[in-house]
């Protein structure tokens, strides 16, 4: 794959806390620069990014319920329609992990569903942190996102001492069967990192190393430590 068609798979991603202004502009300028799917940011961020992206043909992903999805379904909801007013295209929402572990399917359906119902027909991608659920927990989430209208399941927060694997990729994949997409997302540093997860089925990657990435396929960098 050559690497203008590798770059449309990532949300190029800067999630962290102590993110200032100016990094948030330069992932900017980045995106457009190399040609990203998106730019994916905290909530605070959207109104800025959005504005620095009009016409680049990026687009401007946000994060709800996050990192912990531990937020009440109604503040997913209003997180989501600030989003959206401020800009945002897509919405990478967590759902509850610990309503999800303790089976409270109708809880977890309805929490999403309320995120996507707020979205008002933009992309939902529903983050089930695979790092904290069993396989047959990873199935029953992305089922439930499916019947709840979402667009896409996603591995991983990033925060959760776990990321993206090949293996769990591929589980999303066969579950959602061509209904939903699949994102991967946490952990992913390198060229190699980045085809098993699209090997695995990953429509979309998220990360911050997305720079490093697309430098290698070019032929010009290695890997990064990891």
């Amino acid at each position: 794959m050559k690497a203008e068609e590798l770059a449309k798979y990532f949300d190029h991603t800067l999630l962290k806390p102590d993110a200032t202004r100016s990094q948030i502009e330069q992932i900017c300028d980045e995106a457009i620069l190399f040609g990203f799917f998106s730019v994916c940011v905290n909530p605070v961020h959207v109104k800025m990014v959005a504005e620095k992206l009009a016409g680049s043909g990026v687009r401007v992903c946000s994060v709800v319920g996050f990192p912990l999805g531990a937020h009440t379904s109604s503040m997913k909801a209003m997180e989501t329609q600030q989003a959206i007013e401020d800009g945002a295209e897509e919405i990478d929402m967590v759902i509850n992990i610990g309503a999800m572990k303790e089976g409270f399917a109708e809880y977890v359906e309805q929490d999403i569903r309320k995120v996507v119902e707020a979205a008002a027909g933009n992309i939902v991608k529903v983050i089930i942190e695979t790092c904290l659920l069993s396989e047959k927990e990873i199935v029953e989430a992305c089922l439930l996102a499916k019947k709840a209208g979402a667009h896409f399941v996603k591995t991983s927060t990033g925060f959760a001492g776990g990321g993206a694997t090949a293996h769990d990729v591929a589980l999303m994949k066969r579950t959602v069967n061509g209904e939903l997409q699949v994102k991967a997302s946490g952990g992913i540093k390198s060229l190699a990192d980045a085809e098993k997860m699209i090997a695995a089925g990953a429509d979309r990657i998220g990360a911050s190393a997305g720079i490093a990435i697309l430098q290698e396929a070019k032929g010009g960098g290695e890997p990064p430590p990891p």
